[in-house]
């Protein structure tokens, strides 16, 4: 593995949104979903919370559903094409998020080396939530070390995408980092900044950042 691509998902590939909004629009619980989500943006419950209350919310939820609500997301431009590229180097491409696994993993399907996300419970959601198998802004800076450790891979040869400040840990532990559609408080700690809704476009900020890594 030459280098490692590490990506956000909610914010970052997809573009303005998240998946928890995209299974509740789905799901015609909009209004719940957006309270719940302010409530986590002012600090009032934590990743943990927040995935306790949405798993009581969709008890019901079928993976039908969520792959329909993954199919219509709006998803950046390109995500193939980066994918394809990442491998064709002989590089690895991964996406970290705290969103629910049952949403991220159809990521795969776009060509992502690997997912790590949440892990819930086999749709639909009649098992208890683990809140240990819920991970946290800390876990991505772990998780990505861990990686580095076991393939043997300097953090110089690590980029890192994101989009808000569950991105800033690894943000501040990684020196190639690349804020994708940002507000300030991520851009300030990311060496790169893009706005716009081509992945590619991203990725080249980010092939230019590992140009002199050793």
């Amino acid at each position: 593995m030459g280098s490692l691509h590490v990506f956000d998902m909610d914010g970052t590939l997809l573009e303005g949104t998240t998946a928890s909004l995209q299974i509740a629009r789905r799901l015609g619980s909009t209004a719940e979903l957006v309270e719940l989500e302010a409530r986590f943006a002012a600090g009032e419950i934590d990743t943990r919370g927040f995935s306790t209350a949405i798993h009581r919310m969709w008890r019901d939820l079928t993976p039908s559903a969520v792959a329909d609500a993954f199919a219509s997301s709006p998803w950046l431009t390109g995500i193939r094409e980066v994918c394809a590229d990442i491998r064709e180097r002989g590089e690895r491409s991964m996406v970290i998020t705290m969103s629910p696994d049952f949403f991220a993993r159809h990521l795969l399907e776009l060509g992502f080396d690997e997912v790590v996300a949440s892990r819930f419970p086999a749709l639909p959601l009649v098992e208890p939530l683990d809140p240990a198998n819920v991970l946290t802004p800390d876990d991505k800076v772990r998780i990505v070390e861990e990686i580095c450790e076991r393939a043997g891979l300097a953090h110089t040869r690590c980029v890192a995408y994101g989009d808000s400040m569950s991105d800033a840990p690894l943000f501040r532990r990684l020196t190639k980092t690349v804020a994708v559609n940002a507000d300030h408080h991520l851009a300030d700690l990311a060496v790169l900044s893009y706005h716009g809704s081509d992945l590619t476009e991203a990725y080249a900020l980010g092939r230019a950042l590992l140009t002199d890594a050793p």
